[in-house]
Parts: structure tokens; sequence; C-alpha cells
């Protein structure tokens, strides 16, 4: 069991300087008893304490990472059982199925959708990003599948086999890309124990009995020596693995369980026998709770929602999605071209640039750091003010990229003209629309002043 508030206070500095965010050492201390609060945020705490704190201020469910480069997939480190609490922390990753018994076209077509079905949202690329590899009982074609799916692909692999040899075979063959190992049992716990440490890779589990098989599967590979275990239940219907993903991640947050705290694998593809219910499955697992999901095929109508579905629920509530400040070009402008100014909420960020975009007036858009507030939200904050947006605009070296010195600021903004004139001296302010969707209008007659 970890420390309690008490005895992890006895171990902080006791400064009460506020900087790890709350304003005393002993609400920091509760904090990370609760697991709420990571012990990195304190930067006093000596060495010393690090070490003994290490165990009671990890995150209750481990985070581990499978894969590596671009398509690296971190999963774990959760805090809480419901985002509204907090946030949820890492993504899930989506996995294709491939196996031994497959030809060569469908292998190739699997891959060729995980290369293709990406998505452009809000500035972020949407993909699922892991290939599960399965053995059929053929230990040299696993192997050639293995480097098969390697080179052809950057995705986070998951390797499956009941056999211990040719698990090993696989893995050595791909280690570098730090896959995930699928599954030690009771009987082959001891082996790909090793080879899991030999590697230095994820190691699944997976046990034929329940939770105290799993249990005592989780206890042994720890006092072994491993670290990044994965779950298996092995439950294989809606009902019994909506239970036990809620039950783990129970054990593991509300009760710092660590044996249960842990990541887990789902199986949607052994659960359904057509791909709409897969994806109904796979959205269940999305949201409870979890760490990996294997599906036996993509579609577009079927992987998209759910690349919706997890970007909704792994985005930080507490948290908007914002752009970078910035002067970014749109189309190809030059000295002449307009330059309008907007917030840096990422979704008024891509309305705005959108419509610019389809107007095919190359124009220039200025995006002021608002902390993520909408245009009218952020001047009734005092976030968009005409200060706020001239200091933004100097530092930018707004001057650099126009020659004729108007810069063009919302409609719903009108008000700012007046002490932004006084902060960009030599500049003329226009107001522009109020509604992103008369931009391209505005654009087409728009003649500087």
């Amino acid at each position: 069991m970890g420390l309690t508030g008490i005895q992890i206070f006895k171990l902080l500095p006791k400064t009460n300087c506020g900087e790890c965010g709350v304003p005393t050492c002993l609400a920091f201390a509760m904090a990370l008893a609760s697991g709420s609060a990571e012990l990195d945020a304190c930067p006093y705490v000596s060495d010393e304490a690090k070490e003994q704190l290490a165990e009671s201020s990890a995150p209750p469910v481990r985070p581990l990472t499978v894969g590596t480069g671009d398509y690296e997939v971190k999963v774990g480190g959760e805090t809480v059982m419901f985002r509204h609490e907090k946030t949820f922390v890492n993504k899930p990753g989506l996995a294709v199925l491939v196996s031994t018994e497959m030809d060569d076209a469908a292998v190739n077509d699997k891959l060729e959708k995980l290369d293709k079905f990406q998505y452009e949202r809000v500035g972020l690329n949407l993909r699922a990003e892991m290939v599960a590899v399965k053995d059929a009982g053929d230990a040299d074609a696993f192997v050639a599948l293995v480097n098969k799916v390697k080179d052809a692909s950057q995705a986070a692999l998951i390797l499956m086999s009941d056999d211990p040899e040719a698990l090993s075979a696989g893995v050595k063959a791909c280690a570098d890309r730090k896959p995930l190992i699928y599954a030690a049992t009771e009987d082959t716990a001891d082996t790909l124990g090793e080879l899991a440490k030999e590697t230095g890779c994820p190691l699944a589990i997976r046990s034929s009995d329940g939770y105290d098989g799993l249990i005592a599967l989780s206890d042994k590979l720890t006092g072994m020596g491993l670290k990044d275990l994965v779950l298996d239940t092995g439950a294989r219907t809606a009902k019994q693995a909506f239970q036990d993903q809620t039950a783990i991640r129970r054990a593991a947050v509300k009760q710092v369980f660590r044996p249960l705290g842990f990541p887990t694998i789902t199986f949607p593809c052994e659960m359904a026998d057509n791909l709409m219910d897969e994806t109904l499955l796979a959205a269940m697992f999305i949201a409870k709770y979890a760490g990996f999901i294997v599906m036996s095929d993509f579609e577009a109508y079927s992987l998209f929602p759910l690349l919706l579905e997890r970007l909704n629920i792994f985005t930080d509530p507490q948290r908007p999605m914002t752009a970078d400040q910035g002067i970014y070009p749109i189309g190809d402008p030059d000295e002449n071209s307009p330059m309008l100014v907007t917030c840096n909420f990422s979704l008024t960020y891509f309305i705005v640039s959108g419509e610019m975009e389809g107007s095919r007036v190359p124009s220039w858009l200025a995006v002021v750091d608002t902390e993520g507030l909408s245009v009218l939200t952020a001047w009734a904050a005092g976030k968009f003010t005409g200060e706020s947006v001239g200091t933004a605009l100097n530092k930018m070296n707004a001057g650099d990229k126009v020659a004729h010195k108007n810069i063009v600021i919302p409609g719903y903004a009108a008000a700012i003209s007046g002490e932004l004139e006084e902060e960009l001296a030599g500049w003329k302010i226009l107001v522009g629309p109020r509604d992103a969707a008369h931009i391209p209008k505005y654009l087409k007659e728009w003649k500087p002043e």
C-alpha cells in the first residue's frame, strides 16, 4: 500500500512555496497520496525523498510505451475514474489484426488502410497507430510476417502467439521497435518474463483464473523485476469485458491496488462477427477503460467515429485546444496581401483560416494568444484588447509582413479599434465581418486604405 498524506508530508521540504500549484506542502502531500498530483511538481524535494516517495507518487495506472518514433503509443498514467474529475491522460492505441493465415493481398490491404485512413482535424492528425501480428501456428511464417509488417509500416506492433519460441523469434526480429509481447500465461510466465527483461519490451499477461490468476501473474512478474505489464482478463463478451475494465480501473485508482495498476488490452475482433458490432465495442472500450484495442479491420466509416470519440474523451476538459501565436500565410501572400487578426482558440482559428483559404485570396492571419478563449469571450475577459493585440502584433513583427500597414480585426471586437490604433502607430485599423462565413466576400472586395 502507498504512504498516507501525513507520511508523505514528513518527507517534503515544508517550504509552503506554492510552486507546485497548491498553497502548502501538506495539501501537496494529500494530492500525492490521492494520485492527483505528481512528485515532479515539487522543485525542492530531495533525492532521498524522491526514492522513498517514488511508489506512492506514481500514477495508479502505470504508464508505458509501445513502439517508437511518430507511431509511439503511450498508455496508462491515469489517475481518475471519470474524465470530469480531472482528465484522462493517454489515449488508447487502436490496432488492426493481421495473421499468418492471411494471404499477402489481405495483409497488404490492411496495411494500406492503416496508412490511408488519416484525418486532419483542428490541427491534429487522427489515425490508428498499431498492427497486431498473430501467429496461427507456424513460427517461420510468423517471423516472416513480423518482418513484412515492420518493413512496410512504422506502426507500433503487438506480437501475438501461444508459442514462446515463436514469440521470442518475432520479438528479436523487431526489438528496436519496442513491440508489446502478447501474452504470458501461468505456463509461460517464466519464459516470457525473461524475454521481456532481455529485450526491454512490455509484456501482456492473460489468466484463465479470473482476477486471482491475473493478480498472481502480476505479482510474479513484478517480482522478477518487470514493470511494464498489460492486463487481459480473458473476457470475450461485452458484459464481462465491461465489468472487468471497470473493476480493474476502480481497484487501481480507488484502492491504489498495484497488482492491477496497469493498462489493459481488449479484443473486439474476438467478440463480434461483423465490423459494425466491433466498432460499437471499440467505442465502449475507448470510454471504459482500455489501453489497447485490437480490431479485425478498419474502414473509413468505422474508424473515423472512433478517432473522433477518442479525441474528444482524451482532450483535457480544463484546457481549451489552442493554436500557437504567430502570423500564418494563407495561400501565397506577399507584402500587399491583407492581414486579419483572430484569437488562438483552436476552433476559431480553423474556421477563420478555412474561410480565408476558401476565398482564394492570398492573406496573412495573425493569431493572438488569448489563452484559448474565443474572440468575444476573450474581449469580455480583457484578453483581446487594443493593448494586448498591439503588443502581440509588435512582438510578431507584423510590420515586416505587409507594406500597406492595414490590419483587419473581427467585427465583434470593433470596440478595440481606437486603443489598437494608439498601440500601432502608423497603422490603419479596419473592422472586418462579425461572422467567419462573410470573410470570403470581404477579402475579395478588400483594398488597403
